[in-house]
């Protein structure tokens, strides 16, 4: 018989089980209805009533079955925190929602989950401002960062007692006064990068003594940096005797390094980069034996790079670009036998590499770029580096060869020696680089042929060789590079025909190889299945049609081919080819109908296809209705020979239009002068009729106006007198008539021939109109009557002539003589003149 002692413990026991039970019904009806909410959420397939609680994915209970630890990581669900009820999860102690897309606020109420040890939101789209109330959770680890989270840091977070991971970086909080701070003994770990943080340097950091890790970088921290203005100097050895890693760069600190930061001995990372620090590089920097990172750069220290930080000897990175270096490189760096990424690049060094440098055998970046830096590079570097991967030496004046040993440095990704002064030719070792991505040898003296062996370089994605005095022609070799998205050959001596491997280059999208000897055809299938945003082909002697697929991928850019020997039309696709902004044709013999090549190009900034054969018209057909009050379209669409052609966002953009030389007709559309941009118009050479548009004078920005040699018609538009930048004007050789305009900068173009061969115009600076100098409608009236008076008289005095000559035989014998002998003279020079002409 069981005992009342034995019941009530076994009361007590199923009292226990059922509410533990009903706990576990109530948590996981608490997830189902937050489930409910989600989207993107097929990780939480499982998270059904009859596959229990504790068995869920991303679940894990605690030995009487309650939830505590919620890890849903990195799974792309997307959502809001509000339908999550935490007041039913009171054992919960980590909540992990890290690399998801949940949004919205973080409530209030997840300062409910008493038990809370480490809350993990990093990486999600939360917004608006952080609860105070999870200042009162009292064991809480917090990481909020990457968000959208914005306003003030909460105070009361600086007072959680336990806190040892304290992340807000990366968001949008913003805040200058830290008085109500507490400090936080307990912090290790402290990141507030990528705010809006301003002010001093914060009290309550120096006074939180634990901090081994701290990042402030990327925000607007000011004010000097000094042993006398400032505590920091002071207080950073003395107070944060832990620290290992400080991130100050990217805000606005003043002042010299300071001199206490020596003291911190544990210290092995210090990021000081792009401040506004000033003073030189101090030389206690070589004293602080565990640096591992040191990064200066982008301030303006100024002064001698100082030769104990080949003292360094743990030293793995030194970044100390432009700091406003002077003076030489120390030979002392080639004792940091342990770094791999050194740059100098952007200051004023002069003098020598220093062989020195072959010491450093564990380099993988090496920048010395934009110095004043001289003499040969040595060859000893790339077979001292095995494991180098990135060479930027351009922007120097480095003589000599291009050392044939740098064949040996072959796990090099990237090599920069452009705008230098190097000679010679290129070693055929280059070809030893087979995971070289990028190669840029422009700008120096280099001379002989492009070599063979560059085909081995099949991973290269960037080749640029312009500006040299390369001869010879484009290697075969190079349909191997099927990399290659940039080839600049321009402005060299090469020349014959481009190798028909060139169209193996399937990931091409900028071809430059103007300012050559090549000659030949293009290869026609050039460009088919492409992607090319740039093609120049100016100034060269190729010959025969343009390839028609050129522009097959409809992303061309700029499209230059001037000054060769091109007929035939140009490539159709050309006309919706919509982000054309530069376009030069001129100085070649095309054919065709103009509007079979041009059409939707909203970015074009420069057109000039001068020269040629096209045909086509200008109509005043256009679709969209004249701007008003400088508010200008987006869109404006031309019909050119019975087809409609747009221009979107062009309006502002055009700076210069030149379709000169051709056989365009009819109108000029008064649509041109929307083009606001425009500087240069030159429609001269064709056979256009009709007036010059009113709105000439609309275009405010025009420098160079030429429509000579045309059939234009009626009178120059007064709004032409609008155009004070007007420094060149042609309208000569047109039916234009009446009266020139006047303006104060029509006024300096003296030079009457701009106006020559229009018979009906008058004015400066042309002669005198014939009503100029009337002075009221009166004396008009006595001109008009001395004018009838005139005609009376010469037919009165015609008739007496004639009676005289009629009547009297010797005065009509006298008169025919004299009329014979004018006429002799007569047909005498005007045979002189179409001599002289023929001349």
């Amino acid at each position: 018989m069981a005992t009342p002692a034995r019941l009530a413990h076994t009361v007590a026991l199923l009292l226990l089980a059922a509410t533990a039970a009903a706990a576990m019904r109530s948590e996981a009806d608490a997830l189902l209805a937050w489930k409910a909410t989600l989207t993107d959420a097929s990780a939480l397939s499982n998270w059904t009533k009859p596959a229990g609680l504790c068995s869920w994915f991303g679940v894990s209970c605690d030995a009487a079955g309650r939830v505590e630890s919620l890890t849903l990581r990195g799974l792309g669900i997307a959502g809001t925190l509000d339908a999550l009820d935490a007041a039913v999860f009171p054992a919960l102690n980590k909540l992990d929602l890290n690399g998801n897309n949940f949004v919205g606020a973080i409530p209030a109420s997840l300062s409910r989950l008493r038990s809370l040890a480490e809350l993990d939101l990093g990486s999600n789209g939360f917004d608006g401002a952080i609860p105070p109330q999870l200042g009162d959770l009292s064991n809480l680890d917090l990481r909020l960062y990457n968000n959208n989270l914005a306003d003030g840091i909460p105070h009361q977070l600086t007072r959680l007692p336990r806190i040892v991971h304290f992340d807000l970086g990366s968001n949008f909080l913003n805040m200058t006064d830290y008085g109500k701070f507490s400090p936080m003994p307990t912090v290790t770990f402290m990141s507030l990068y990528l705010n809006y943080l301003g002010g001093s340097f914060p009290e309550f950091i120096l006074n939180s003594g634990n901090i081994t890790y701290l990042d402030l970088s990327q925000n607007i921290f000011s004010g000097p940096i000094s042993e006398h203005s400032s505590r920091i100097r002071e207080s950073l050895p003395e107070d944060l005797p832990n620290l290992r890693y400080l991130n100050l760069s990217y805000n606005s600190f003043s002042g010299r390094i300071p001199a206490s930061l020596s003291k911190l001995g544990k210290l092995q990372g210090l990021r000081i980069s792009s401040n506004n620090l000033t003073g030189g590089i101090p030389e206690f920097l070589g004293s602080m034996s565990q640096l591992r990172v040191l990064e200066l750069d982008n301030n303006q220290l100024g002064g001698p790079i100082p030769p104990v930080l080949g003292r360094l000897h743990m030293l793995q990175r030194l970044d100390i670009k432009n700091a406003g270096l002077v003076f030489t490189i120390p030979s002392e760096l080639g004792d940091l036998a342990e770094i791999t990424f050194l740059d100098l690049s952007m200051n004023q060094l002069t003098g020598a590499l220093p062989l020195a440098f072959a010491g450093m055998r564990k380099m993988w970046e090496f920048g010395i770029a934009s110095n004043f830096l001289n003499g040969e590079i040595p060859g000893v570097l790339f077979t001292s580096w095995p494991e180098l991967i990135n060479f930027q030496a351009q922007n120097n004046s480095f003589t000599g060869k291009i050392p044939r040993e740098l064949g040996m440095a072959t796990r090099l990704n990237f090599l920069y020696l452009f705008s230098n002064n190097l000679t010679g030719t290129i070693p055929a070792e280059l070809g030893e680089l087979v995971n070289l991505f990028e190669l840029d040898f422009s700008v120096n003296r280099l001379t002989g042929p492009i070599p063979n062996s560059i085909g081995n370089l099949t991973k290269l994605t960037r080749l640029a060789l312009f500006f040299n005095g390369l001869t010879g022609v484009i290697p075969p070799e190079i349909g191997s590079m099927t990399a290659l998205q940039v080839l600049d050959v321009s402005a060299n001596r090469l020349e014959g025909e481009l190798p028909a491997a060139i169209t193996s280059l399937r990931n091409l999208n900028y071809l430059a190889l103007f300012n050559n000897n090549f000659s030949g055809t293009v290869p026609p299938d050039l460009g088919k299945g492409l992607t090319l945003t740039d093609a120049s082909f100016a100034n060269n002697s190729f010959s025969g049609e343009l390839p028609q697929s050129l522009c097959d991928g409809l992303a061309l850019q700029n499209f230059t081919a001037n000054q060769n020997n091109f007929t035939g039309r140009l490539p159709p696709c050309l006309k919706n080819c919509t982000d054309l902004y530069w376009v030069r044709l001129e100085g070649n013999h095309f054919t065709g109908d103009i509007s079979d090549a041009f059409g939707v190009h909203r970015n074009l900034v420069y057109l000039d296809i001068s020269g040629s054969q096209l045909t086509g018209k200008l109509s005043s057909d256009w679709t969209v209705p004249k701007p008003n009050n400088q508010s200008y379209q987006d869109r404006v669409n031309i019909f050119w020979k019975g087809r409609e052609q747009t221009f979107q966002k062009a309006i502002e953009l055009m700076t210069g239009m030149d379709l000169s030389n051709n056989l365009l007709t009819e109108d000029i559309p008064e649509e041109l002068t929307y083009l606001q941009g425009l500087r240069f118009l030159n429609l001269s050479r064709n056979d256009l009729s009709g007036t010059i548009p009113e709105s000439i004078g609309s275009l405010e920005l025009l420098e160079s106006l030429d429509l000579s040699w045309n059939e234009l018609s009626g009178t120059i538009p007064p709004s032409i007198s609008n155009l004070q930048a007007l420094g060149m004007l042609n309208l000569s050789n047109n039916l234009l008539r009446g009266h020139i305009p006047t303006g104060n900068q029509l006024q300096t173009l003296v030079d009457p021939s701009i106006y020559c061969n229009n018979q009906g115009l008058c004015g400066f600076p042309l002669s005198t109109c014939l009503d100029e100098g009337a002075e009221d409608h009166e004396e008009h009236g006595d001109d008009v009557w001395l004018c009838y008076s005139v005609i009376l008289g010469t037919v009165f005095g015609f008739w007496v002539w004639f009676g005289a000559l009629f009547y009297l035989q010797p005065w009509r014998f006298s008169f025919l003589h004299f009329v014979d002998r004018l006429g002799m003279k007569i047909v005498d020079k005007m045979s002189h003149a179409k001599a002289s002409r023929d001349r």
